[in-house]
């Protein structure tokens, strides 16, 4: 272990504080999203007891019914099914109408869906919006590991890679702001990123001997819920402090740009020794500032608060209430076919009968001259028990913005096609702000991720995408073919936007004469396209034929800028063609090229004449 400076000690130690204090004053928040996870997994009888911690019940009575009728898991798994439909594509505006800024702008939209595709995003967003639904908040971590990518040089024997974007799912508690009265990660001037991580790892990451520790960390265990007298028992998921062996705390302390740092500051603690201690160094922000690799989600927006809301935080009231009322109809139904039997003290066995009942057939045998047991008459069901869980049951719906369509009372009235619609759509209102989060949550990963390659991928690299029929193509890349980061997205109203809603879109633009040409008929394209669109073909990535005819055109212009032949072919669209090359020898890139060879103009302008000519022909005959 190498001995450390007294700066470095106490640069140590005033990171171990600072993370303590926020710790300590982020517990309350902490608490409540165990709570949430709790009841999200079924563990309902706990609570925030005195000191601050998660609690479970106990039972007051043994005979007490403790059974949970989980009306959370489902509101908050439609919720996520109803998000899930979000998959807007991210496509790149270009900063300029320059051919050479149009062409970055491609390269930078298939840079975006080839990464997308190699990190499995999807797969993260669906993690982050689980956390976020579940205790209101998660962060998503964009940072270059240049342990991946592909192999560029051996040193000493050892693979030197390229490196790669790295994106990773960091949960609500491994966040620790500087201020919890922060509304966005933009107003925090340092954020603190802390995990528990065991010393075989640290081992390999960081290459450190730290000592482990028994570290407190959620993990999932079981708790028995007995059910009355019934003698059966089961055990639901809870969310506990558990304990991680042989571990250490790996503290990262990321601080802005300020007058002492200029590029910011990044502070790296694994246990008690000081790993890193430099300048931040991902220049993700705008125009290249050096900024805090992270990107917030929350499922409810909550002003002058860091953390956003949960529905489950709503829902908790409602489903102890909703326990509470079915299980002690549990139990007056119990007392309604057992009975409770009243008996003369002395007169029988009570040990016996309490332990075995009053089976049927049995003899019961009471002491000669006493009274005989009796039943007490119970009352009936009060109809208030049948109101409140009617009331409860309306309660989650209200709460969690989900309303069942389905249901008997509005499935049998007699309402109108625009009125389901109608109803539907103010169903989805409700999820319309957790929607635009996990927008604008995507819109700043791929800005994330172009500014990294840009900042980062100096070399060549090969990338690989794959179309909507199966087609594979492969191209390379560097940091000059990213010149702009502004990110937009392609589709805005996925949400509650089914199959059956498009194909009736398709049915009225082709009522309406959209899609008919000059003569009112629809074209041979037109037609396989809106046969694609009715089901054959994907709805938001149909391919035009003039896309496959723009995209040949433009690998010629890049084999004729090298100095190559481009062959010129009859199934060509020819006019497409000649106004790519011509748009392309407009451009800066053309110019700079030609500048050095002096043959490229006449190479460009042959092609152009070949392809004219066989326009000529064409329209001749």
């Amino acid at each position: 272990m190498k001995k450390m400076s007294k700066e470095q000690q106490a640069l140590v130690k005033s990171v171990i504080d600072d993370f303590n204090q926020r710790a300590f004053a982020r517990k309350p928040f902490e608490t409540q999203w165990q709570m949430n996870m709790n009841f999200y997994l079924g563990n309902q009888f706990c609570n925030i007891g005195y000191g601050g911690n998660l609690e479970d019940q106990d039972k007051q009575f043994y005979w007490e019914e403790r059974q949970i009728f989980n009306h959370i898991a489902p509101l908050v798994e439609i919720r996520l099914a109803k998000l899930a439909q979000i998959k807007p594509k991210a496509t790149v505006l270009p900063a300029s109408n320059d051919e050479k800024d149009v062409y970055a702008a491609k390269v930078s939209k298939k840079i975006l869906d080839s990464i997308s595709s190699k990190l499995n995003l999807s797969k993260k967003i669906g993690e982050a919006m689980q956390w976020s639904e579940v205790c209101g908040t998660a962060f998503y971590k964009v940072v270059w590991n240049s342990s991946l990518g592909q192999v560029v040089a051996l040193e000493d024997g050892q693979p030197i890679r390229s490196g790669e974007v790295e994106v990773s799912v960091c949960s609500p508690f491994e966040i620790y702001p500087d201020s919890f009265t922060n509304s966005d990660i933009g107003q925090c001037q340092s954020i603190i990123h802390a995990r528990a991580v065991s010393t075989s790892q640290i081992k390999s990451i960081y290459g450190l001997d730290v000592d482990g520790s028994d570290l407190n960390v959620f993990s999932l265990s079981s708790t028995s819920i007995g059910f009355g007298g019934l003698g059966y028992s089961s055990s639901a998921p809870k969310i506990c402090q558990g304990v991680k062996k042989d571990s250490a705390l790996v503290i990262e302390k990321y601080e802005k740009p300020s007058k002492e740092h200029k590029n910011g500051r990044l502070t790296i603690v694994v246990g008690d020794q000081l790993f890193f201690d430099g300048d931040l160094p991902y220049a993700i922000g705008k125009d290249g500032i050096r900024d805090f690799p992270f990107i917030r989600q929350t499922s409810l927006t909550q002003i002058g608060s860091f953390w956003g809301g949960s529905i489950v935080d709503r829902l908790v009231p409602v489903q102890r209430a909703y326990n509470a009322i079915k299980n002690r109809k549990i139990e007056f139904m119990n007392r309604l076919t057992m009975g409770v039997l009243k008996v003369e003290d002395g007169s029988i066995d009570v040990e016996n009968l309490e332990d075995e009942g009053l089976c049927p057939g049995r003899i019961l045998v009471y002491r000669q001259g006493a009274n005989s047991p009796e039943f007490l008459e119970g009352e009936n069901l009060s109809s208030d028990f049948e109101k409140e869980e009617a009331f409860l049951l309306e309660e989650f719906r209200n709460i969690s913005g989900v309303t069942e369509l389905l249901d008997t009372e509005v499935s049998s009235a007699n309402l109108s096609g625009v009125t389901y619609q109608l109803m539907i759509e103010q169903d989805e209102l409700r999820l319309r702000t957790s929607a635009d989060e996990l927008k604008n949550a995507l819109k700043c990963i791929s800005q994330f991720i172009l500014r990294l390659y840009k900042q980062f991928a100096l070399l060549p690299r090969l990338a690989r995408i794959v179309g909507d029929r199966g087609e594979v193509e492969m191209f390379y890349f560097n940091s000059s073919d990213i010149s702009s980061d502004d990110i937009e997205l392609e589709t805005e109203n996925e949400l509650g936007e089914s199959i059956a809603s498009k194909r009736q879109m398709v049915f009225d633009l082709l009522n309406a004469g959209l899609l008919q040409d000059e003569d009112g008929k629809l074209t041979t394209r037109m037609k396989v396209k809106v046969l694609e669109l009715l089901g054959l073909g994907i709805w938001e990535n149909a391919q035009d034929l003039n896309e496959l005819h723009i995209k040949k055109a433009d690998n010629e212009n890049l084999t004729l800028l090298a100095g190559e032949t481009a062959k010129v072919l009859e199934i060509d669209n020819h006019a497409l063609h000649i106004d790519r090359h011509i748009a392309f020898m407009l451009s800066g890139d053309y110019e700079e090229k030609s500048l050095v060879d002096c043959t490229l103009e006449e190479k460009f302008l042959s092609h152009i004449r070949e392809h004219k000519k066989h326009l000529k022909e064409n329209t001749n005959e």
